[in-house]
């Protein structure tokens, strides 16, 4: 096999949210493989640790604003970033957030800050990334969805209604500018720790439940995303359009937890 097709010199990624969690992680992944990096939050001086990360491994790293909420935000981050660079390879929509509410308690706002969040600002940012990735005839387009995007859990209507239309959205851009060179597909992490859900794996009776649920008997680490993001970017994955990866030890499968042994 020609592990060339795993290397990303050269490339150009923008990756959204990348202040903290998940988007680190995929960005990282994606430096560590030979990208140089758009990198952006609502507010650019949290990205100067990470900057200065991914500097560190040889790599460009462009902190730019973006509020995924903001249509303008959206255009003058796009435009800056191919002032910046000359040319966008590589998209990784990772902006989002959650509330996690019963659904009895679920506001009008906090539906609209969600369904906004990840995915309007999806849409909206792949958009204005594909009109340039289509001068060029070429793009990666890698949209994070999680586990929801096939599961349904309690506490997360919001979420998962978001996460379910991120999927449904993939398939339809994929179609849309195949034509074009760029494939669309979503990547779709599991139970994976960060400052989004760290509360919840303080309970460690929790943290059972959810090993018990997975097939390999744990939470995802970073470094499990890495082969996932460097592949979806890559020439590896260039007849790979419309699909959803997902990366979560398994428990998509329904696993359910042990009965206790009958003594």
């Amino acid at each position: 096999m020609n592990t060339n097709l795993f290397d990303l010199t050269g490339r150009v990624a923008i990756v959204t949210g990348t202040s903290r969690g998940l988007g680190q992680y995929l960005g990282r992944a994606l430096a560590h493989a030979g990208a140089d990096l758009v990198i952006t939050s609502r507010d650019t001086k949290t990205l100067a640790p990470f900057q200065q990360e991914i500097e560190s491994l040889g790599r460009r790293a462009l902190p730019l604003a973006l509020d995924v909420r903001d249509h303008d935000s959206i255009q003058q981050m796009v435009a800056a970033a191919v002032a910046h660079y000359g040319k966008i390879d590589i998209l990784v929509n990772n902006a989002g957030c959650n509330v996690r509410k019963p659904a009895l308690d679920v506001t009008w706002d906090d539906w609209n800050l969600v369904l906004d969040t990840n995915l309007r600002g999806t849409f909206f940012v792949a958009q204005a990334v594909a009109r340039h990735m289509i001068e060029r005839k070429y793009g990666r387009i890698i949209n994070i969805g999680s586990v929801t995007c096939v599961a349904g859990y309690a506490g997360l209507g919001p979420y998962g209604a978001s996460r379910g239309g991120v999927k449904q959205l993939t398939m339809s851009l994929a179609d849309d500018w195949g034509v074009h060179g760029i494939t669309v597909n979503c990547l779709a992490p599991g139970w994976f720790k960060t400052a989004q859900n760290a509360v919840m794996y303080e309970n460690k009776e929790w943290v059972e439940y959810l090993c018990d649920r997975i097939p390999l008997k744990r939470p995802g680490q970073p470094q499990d995303l890495d082969g996932a993001a460097v592949f979806l970017a890559s020439e590896a994955s260039g007849y790979i359009t419309g699909q959803t990866l997902l990366v979560d030890g398994g428990i998509s499968t329904g696993a359910t937890r042990a009965l206790p042994k009958k003594k």
